[in-house]
């Protein structure tokens, strides 16, 4: 084909014709998410290593217990600060727990304010955010979405009241607190040295308390 008419045929081509345009739109949108995420991941990072070092220098740092309330089930925390990460009951509107997210988690900020804030996408979706199925029995399976291998129920107990449920030292107790002992590492890949779980025995009233390794 003539040269002259091969390049009547691309700008002929309204494919051809617009696929640079297309490409280079592409790339902008994949570009400023890689942004958006690398922006709040970073920001993250950068407060957990600066917290981190402190507690370093203050090991007797004092980790608040925050205040109970009627949807309250339990809290985690961390070494890298004092800000907690505490899971309520969600109800929907018409006062039944929401079968699509019966627990919301969010932040109480001790570290600045005591403010309480949510949990950004990154944090809901690669860290503390959990994931819940409904059972045949009208329990919920609930897990962590960065560590799986943890299986919580949320079922109500003989009191009547909705309580997550966890294996803690061969016995299924009413979990209260989760504590993250972490020693560096970054934020996508924390060196975790142990975790440790604290409940209740709904029979004995007892705290149980138990590490382990993830």
């Amino acid at each position: 084909m003539p040269k002259k008419h091969w390049k009547k045929e691309i700008n002929n081509n309204p494919i051809r014709r617009y696929t640079p345009f297309l490409m280079r739109s592409l790339f902008s949108i994949f570009f400023y998410t890689l942004l958006i995420a690398f922006f709040y991941s970073t920001a993250e990072a950068r407060t957990v290593k600066t917290a981190y070092l402190s507690t370093l220098t203050d090991p007797g740092v004092v980790y608040p217990t925050p205040p109970k309330n009627g949807g309250r089930l339990f809290y985690l925390q961390r070494t890298a600060n004092t800000n907690t990460i505490v899971y309520d009951l969600n109800f929907a509107d018409d006062g039944k727990l929401d079968p699509d997210e019966p627990i919301k988690g969010y932040w109480i900020r001790y570290a600045e304010k005591g403010q309480k804030q949510e949990l950004n996408y990154i944090q809901r979706k690669f860290a503390y955010g959990l994931t819940a199925k409904v059972l045949n029995n009208g329990n919920y399976d609930i897990r962590f979405v960065s560590y799986k291998k943890f299986p919580l129920t949320l079922m109500k107990s003989e009191d009547g009241k909705y309580h997550i449920f966890a294996l803690i030292a061969q016995k299924q107790v009413i979990l209260n607190r989760i504590f993250v002992k972490i020693d560096g590492g970054s934020f996508w890949f924390p060196n975790v040295s142990y975790v440790e779980v604290k409940g209740t025995d709904p029979v004995t009233g007892k705290e149980i308390v138990n590490r382990f390794k993830p």
